[in-house]
């Protein structure tokens, strides 16, 4: 599908991935983009066509009410996402539990209420966000990326589903995003959004923003020999020695 003229909603738009999903839809000519987020305070008046709605994406209701409100949708950005550092024995159950409803509940939960939208107004498209953590576990985050594999496989099963009704659904796999999760990490950090756009507009499946996640998927046939060893190096030096 093409961008120009699209009615997109994204969640979490309010800043990191979300907001730049946003701004890069509403360059690309999108006609309207609605930025679902918690305080439509946080949404910025700069831009015309971005319309601010207030969404709470682990309450179902609420995403089922905002649904029903925009029938206009064509484009869904499934963007919203946590994350809650921890180790596998360290984790907390709670906050797992939170990462998993908003990484992965909250997608599905979505993509349930908006699926007859976009299949009303001619299939469309959605974009879910699972990252390369959805392939390869970090001991330090080790619930978020398991919210993230879980994230990977309902996208891949709501591929083929939704290939029936005529909708597209990309997942967007990329590594280190100027977020808040992030901020502190001295490294390159990607914008993934015009590569996940560039993969709506081209028809395919996946969009594999940088190195790392090429890497790492390409490791994926051979994993417990190719990536785990330098992780397993990685978790095991001490702070602040050499790796």
């Amino acid at each position: 599908m093409q961008i120009q003229g699209t009615i997109a909603l994204v969640t979490g738009a309010d800043r990191g991935i979300g907001k730049a999903f946003a701004v890069a839809l509403l360059e690309r000519g999108a006609a309207k983009v609605y930025a679902g987020v918690r305080d439509v305070a946080t949404v910025s008046d700069v831009y015309p066509r971005l319309v601010p709605v207030q969404l709470d994406v682990t309450d179902t209701d609420r995403v089922a009410a905002v649904a029903r409100d925009l029938d206009d949708v064509q484009l869904v950005v499934n963007n919203a996402g946590i994350a809650r550092p921890a180790t596998p024995l360290s984790a907390e159950l709670n906050a797992a539990r939170a990462e998993l409803e908003v990484n992965c509940l909250s997608l599905i939960a979505t993509t349930q209420a908006f699926a007859p939208t976009l299949a009303a107004n001619g299939g469309g498209a959605f974009v879910n966000v699972p990252s390369v953590g959805s392939w390869i576990a970090s001991p330090t985050l080790s619930t978020y990326t398991a919210s993230k594999s879980a994230a990977w496989n309902y996208t891949n099963s709501a591929r083929v589903e939704l290939k029936h009704q005529g909708t597209h659904v990309v997942g967007v796999h990329v590594g280190f995003v100027d977020t808040n999760l992030t901020a502190a990490l001295d490294l390159d950090k990607i914008a993934p959004a015009a590569a996940a756009l560039d993969a709506v507009e081209a028809g395919e499946p996946e969009a594999i923003v940088d190195e790392l996640s090429r890497q790492v998927k390409a490791s994926l046939y051979d994993d417990q020999h190719t990536l785990y060893p330098q992780i397993e190096h990685d978790f095991a030096a001490p702070a602040g020695s050499p790796t």
